[in-house]
């Protein structure tokens, strides 16, 4: 028997051991990402374990296991995506509740510098992204927030 063929046996005897140590690791991976995509492939995997154990060539449990975890990501992930995130608050929270907030322009912005007091009550730097400046007192609403300084635009109502 040629070396091939003893290292092909070898893997087809012990292709249990494989899948298990691949559903353990992902399963591991999937407790630290908490995304249900490793979750899909350990459930992938499970099923490359059932087809060892039904006797199936080590090429085929590649391929059943490979279709498993895609119909798994596909069709079942999204749905317990969605039921996972179902009580989540819809509140902006941090800098995304910032965006689109108004304020008044306490000293003239530039490019460069700047004051705003916005509507929550905090006072913030800011600047403008384009080079025209807008006057101290003029109504401005957030556009993004760079570091600790708010990017800024006029708003005409």
């Amino acid at each position: 028997m040629d070396t091939f063929a003893t290292f092909v046996q070898f893997i087809d005897q012990w292709a249990w051991i494989g899948w298990l140590v691949l559903i353990a690791a992902f399963l591991v991976i999937e407790m630290l990402t908490l995304d249900f995509t490793f979750l899909m492939l350990s459930f992938g995997s499970a099923i490359g374990l059932v087809t060892d154990l039904i006797g199936l060539p080590v090429w085929v449990q590649v391929i059943i296991a490979a279709a498993a975890a895609a119909i798994f990501i596909l069709f079942l992930r999204p749905p317990l995506l969605k039921r996972l995130r179902r009580g989540e608050d819809p509140t902006k929270s941090n800098v995304d509740a910032l965006i689109d907030l108004r304020g008044i322009a306490l000293h003239e912005i530039t490019q460069v510098s700047g004051q705003v007091k916005l509507s929550n009550g905090d006072t913030w730097t800011a600047r403008t992204p384009a080079g025209v400046p807008i006057p101290q007192g003029a109504t401005i609403a957030i556009t993004a927030v760079s570091g600790a300084t708010a990017i800024v635009r006029p708003v005409n109502d």
